[in-house]
């Protein structure tokens, strides 16, 4: 009969244990990645961010683990009262043999008290039953949430290893490029890498005439020779950014004005490119007249082409999406 009282005083402690539990979701992750494709410094920010959440929910499990072995505790010292309430019992049933000779008022106190010990007895086994039940629940509880931290865990493994390999795949094309283009570099062209992605800016004297479309002899020639290293890369994406200062072009003609300007000058170079082997498909044409400047003193630096060249980031955006 012992076993069965025991699980009776589990479940009242339990109950005040498991409301100090939550579980925090990774609702925030997509829309952390969803900037990233705006802004890409995110990433590294991300990935800290995961590493957080992995460490207080492993907080939280040995929490909830001291819970458990204090519970398991507790149902021992309950168990022990209710083998003492046992030999309590066997007392009174033999003090009632003895006594059923005594007077009938007698009897009656010694069976009320039964009674009440017999009461007190039922609300034990209750108790322990729940605490049981509460107990159970507690260990499937923990038992989900390491299995959580455990795929939350792997998954900030990876996304690292994704963003150290595109980094360094990022650094190598820029490498391959700066060797490439170096001899242009002392003439407005510049190469640098900034968070997974690789920046060649050439500013329009090197490719274009004042105010024209059409790209000069030398910039083909730039063009031609940054195709011959990007076409032999896969899965790149690339923008070829059309930027002007801050002079206004008027005309009835086209280009009508700056943005114009700008765009037609990207479509240029993107015409270089495909047709020195670079895959439409990679390729993405963006004006942005006057409004991003990078040198508020320097008109020359602002009228350039930017052609930002990044690695395709789905196997990134497949791995932080949240399993539905």
């Amino acid at each position: 009969m012992r076993p069965f009282y025991l699980p009776l005083l589990v479940v009242v402690i339990l109950c005040a244990f498991t409301g100090c539990v939550s579980m925090k979701q990774f609702d925030a992750l997509q829309s952390d990645f969803d900037a990233i494709e705006r802004q890409n410094q995110q990433l590294t920010l991300s990935g800290q961010d995961n590493e957080i959440e992995r460490r207080e929910l492993s907080g939280q499990l040995e929490v909830m683990a001291a819970a458990q072995r204090e519970l398991a505790a507790d149902t021992t010292k309950l168990g022990r009262q209710i083998s003492r309430l046992l030999k309590d019992i066997d007392r009174l049933q033999e003090l009632n043999d003895v006594m059923t000779s005594e007077s009938s008022s007698k009897m009656a106190a010694i069976n009320g008290e039964n009674r009440k010990l017999l009461e007190d007895l039922s609300r034990v086994r209750q108790e322990l039953q729940s605490q049981e039940d509460a107990l159970n629940a507690l260990s499937r509880d923990l038992e989900q949430r390491q299995l959580e931290l455990a795929d939350r865990s792997k998954r900030v493994g990876e996304l690292e290893g994704l963003l150290a390999a595109r980094d360094a795949a990022a650094e190598a094309l820029r490498s391959q490029l700066a060797e490439a283009l170096l001899g242009f570099t002392n003439r407005g062209l510049s190469v640098e890498q900034r968070n997974g992605k690789v920046y060649v800016s050439l500013e329009a004297q090197l490719l274009f005439p004042s105010g024209s479309t059409r790209i000069n002899p030398d910039g083909q020639q730039a063009l031609r020779d940054l195709a011959a290293v990007i076409s032999t890369q896969n899965q790149l994406e690339i923008i070829v950014e059309g930027h002007t200062d801050t002079d206004q072009l008027t005309s009835p003609s086209i280009p009508r004005n700056n943005w114009e300007l700008s765009v037609l000058r990207s479509t240029a170079v993107i015409d270089i490119l495909t047709q020195s082997g670079v895959s439409p498909t990679a390729l993405a044409a963006s004006g942005r007249s006057e409004y991003h400047p990078v040198d508020d003193e320097d008109k020359a630096r602002n009228r350039r082409i930017e052609i930002i060249i990044a690695p395709n980031l789905d196997p990134l955006f497949d791995l932080i999406r949240l399993p539905e």
